[in-house]
């Protein structure tokens, strides 16, 4: 199998069933869907269960988003790691297919893409994707900026180095920043783009 994607939830029940819905409408096919909850108590597993879904729970109290990665990735069986939050949803068809391309080169170990809000966001936080998220993508981004709302990286690199379950946050990052200090190459999408709707955090 090419891809997995690992959605980590909770409660997200107005939003989680327009990314599935937009996942399983994707030109790329060759993907399973991880989801990891970590104890909705809203109507979110039920959704989730509608659609061709593999859910994997954590107790809230084990909870921090490293170990949800972790999580997710220990189910996966895909050669490459594609994580998605559960309140994000392609703007377009294409998506998976553009998170994948820059991986052609086999030194890129990350790919991130970008995210734009919608009506529902503040205005600081539109300024905040535009400031973060460029109009122009990269292979070799100079710094390791990256959001697991829209990322996706190489299984192999995850098996070597795991996401820091002791981190209340940013795990993205640190992940990112040692990948890039052995010699691996981060890559922005650009085109790759994601709505983000929420109203707290990027998270």
């Amino acid at each position: 199998m090419k891809l997995s994607i690992i959605i980590r939830c909770l409660n997200e029940e107005q939003h989680i069933g327009r990314l599935l819905s937009g996942i399983l409408q994707q030109s790329f096919q060759d993907f399973e869907i991880i989801v990891v909850d970590s104890g909705s108590t809203d109507a979110t597993l039920q959704i989730a269960s509608r659609f061709p879904t593999k859910i994997i729970h954590i107790r809230p109290e084990d909870f921090s988003f490293g170990y949800a990665l972790n999580k997710g990735c220990e189910a996966a069986r895909g050669e490459f790691l594609l994580f998605a939050s559960a309140h994000v949803y392609p703007l377009y068809k294409d998506w998976l297919e553009l998170m994948l391309e820059p991986f052609e080169d086999e030194g890129v170990g990350l790919v991130y893409g970008k995210q734009r809000g919608d009506e529902r966001n503040k205005y600081s936080e539109h300024r905040i994707f535009e400031r973060w998220f460029p109009e122009t993508s990269t292979r070799n981004q100079p710094h390791p900026f990256c959001n697991n709302a829209n990322c996706a990286i190489r299984r192999s690199l995850w098996e070597e180095q795991p996401y820091d379950e002791t981190l209340t946050g940013l795990e993205d990052l640190d992940w990112a920043k040692k990948i890039q200090e052995k010699g691996w190459r981060i890559a922005y999408q650009a085109e790759a783009t994601v709505i983000h709707v929420h109203e707290e955090s990027w998270r």
